[in-house]
This record gives C-alpha cells, sequence and structure tokens, in this order.
C-alpha cells in the first residue's frame, strides 16, 4: 500500500474504506433485477408478481443504484490524498488544503443519515406489514442483499473517527505555526 497521505492511515481504516462499496453492492444488484424484469420475488396489492412500470420508475432505480454506490466510493476520500488536498483538476480548490471539518462534518452527518435510514428502513423487516413476497427464499434474499447496509452508517463514522484522529495530529502544529 502506498502511503501519500500526509500520515499513516491505519490500516483497518484503509480496509474498511476499500468494504464499503461491496456493503452497497448486494442491495444495487438486486435493484438491477428489478430494472431487468424479474419481480425478485415480491407482490403487489392483488397477489401478483410486482413489476417496475413505465421509463422512469426504471430510471429511477438505475439512478439510485448509481448514487448509492458513488456515495459509497466518496468514503476513500477519508483514507486517501485527495480528502486531504483538493485534486487540481476542480475549479477554484484544486490543489489546496481540504480543510479537516469540510470532510468531517459531512462525513459524520452522512453517516449518522445512513443510521437513520437503514434502522427505518428495516424497522418491518420482521412483522407482518413487511413487503409481501412469493417465497420465503426471495424475502431473504432481499433481506440478506440489504442487510449490509446496516454497516454503511457506522462504518463511514468510524472512518470519520480515524480521519479526524490522522489530520489533528497534523493541523495541531500548523496552527500554531501560524498563530505566531
Amino acid at each position: 500500500m502506498k502511503q501519500t497521505t500526509e500520515r499513516p492511515v491505519p490500516r483497518w481504516a484503509y480496509g474498511l474504506a476499500h468494504a464499503i462499496p461491496f456493503m452497497t453492492l448486494p442491495s444495487g444488484l438486486w435493484r438491477l433485477g428489478l430494472v431487468a424484469g424479474s419481480s425478485m420475488g415480491m407482490l403487489d396489492d392483488s397477489g401478483q408478481p410486482a413489476h417496475l412500470h413505465g421509463f422512469g420508475e426504471h430510471l429511477y432505480v438505475v439512478c439510485l443504484t448509481i448514487f448509492a454506490e458513488g456515495v459509497a466510493l466518496i468514503t476513500f476520500g477519508l483514507v486517501k490524498r485527495w480528502g486531504e488536498v483538493a485534486p487540481a483538476w476542480i475549479p477554484f480548490i484544486g490543489g489546496r488544503r481540504v480543510a479537516p471539518y469540510a470532510a468531517i462534518i459531512p462525513a459524520i452527518l452522512g453517516g449518522l443519515s445512513l443510521i437513520a435510514i437503514w434502522t427505518y428502513g428495516f424497522r418491518d423487516v420482521f412483522s407482518d406489514s413487511f413487503i409481501p413476497f412469493g417465497s420465503t427464499g426471495a424475502a431473504v434474499l432481499m433481506i440478506t442483499c440489504y442487510a449490509p447496509l446496516q454497516l454503511w452508517g457506522p462504518s463511514v463514522l468510524l472512518l470519520t473517527w480515524a480521519y479526524y484522529r490522522r489530520r489533528r495530529q497534523v493541523s495541531a502544529p500548523a496552527a500554531l505555526v501560524s498563530a505566531r
């Protein structure tokens, strides 16, 4: 692992950052099954296989899947150099140091939001009011594909903590020097 950050990234944080996109991948693949025309075992209100209708629903599911994977990939900024110095190709801020809290605050809010979203999303998973499925196997598949999302928010918070600790150690002496 080539180290290009100002301070070394803990091995566990580097590994966790690389695991996060794989936490979102199963649910994305499950949703793409819907786009491909499968009901994925879900039933509509009349007990028939549920399907997406129209271009808009298909587009929404594809965009949601791409968006979720993109957000998961952004967490690499907490362990890579571009989370400390903005890439040169970004207008106005390219090549400039990223203020630690410019990454820490959105990451904390994002991690807490993910915890809230997936806690709410799983609130009925073991009750009768959960999505109707044609078989237990189909329900187990969906739950298995979505279960890793429960780890996404806490993982972002752990990475944010590691980023804070690493950047705090670098930023503190610089702040003292500029205060003199």
